[in-house]
């Protein structure tokens, strides 16, 4: 996976605006990570091992309850933009973005196709995977959405809050 990843600088310590002006710098995990690979079978996991390696590698504050569930939804993501895009979009996009109370994933592809969470058909094997993605998000306190891009294309993401008591030393 090529990773695209976009930190915020500290901020100096002598910008000449007084203290109490100054807006809050972010903690030490808050940033934005951005991962491509080929919408192939072999990126599912190879993404969802990412975005665990970064999660642990940035100290972000997340239970292993909230980490499992959003590489459930990170592997949900990737195994539909594998599946239903691949055609029209040889490649998917992984974003990772973290800010002081949140952690949002997504999930990107050239496919103008913008899929619905079905209902869940106990005969099928399949098609169940936006609606688990919409079930972890809500269980969470989160939300998630499908949006169209610039591009013609989609991003599907959720975003799980950090819980007060997960930001505390």
């Amino acid at each position: 996976m090529e990773n695209h990843g976009r930190e915020s600088d500290a901020r100096p310590a002598d910008d000449g605006v007084p203290m109490e002006r100054r807006p809050l710098d972010p903690l030490p995990y808050e940033g934005v990570w951005r991962f491509t690979a080929p919408a192939v079978d072999a990126s599912v996991p190879q993404a969802r091992h990412a975005v665990r390696d970064l999660l642990y590698r940035q100290g972000v504050p997340a239970s292993p309850d909230l980490v499992h569930g959003l590489l459930l939804i990170v592997s949900e993501l990737a195994t539909n933009a594998v599946r239903h895009a691949a055609l029209l979009s040889p490649t998917l996009a992984v974003e990772v973005a973290v800010g002081a109370e949140w952690v949002r994933v997504s999930v990107e592809d050239n496919h103008p196709y913008r899929p619905t969470a079905l209902e869940a058909d106990h005969g099928r094997t399949g098609g169940r995977g936006l609606l688990l993605v919409r079930e972890i998000a809500r269980e969470a306190g989160g939300v998630c959405d499908i949006e169209h891009t610039a591009s013609g294309g989609k991003v599907v993401w959720a975003a799980l809050p950090l819980t007060p008591a997960q930001l505390m030393p």
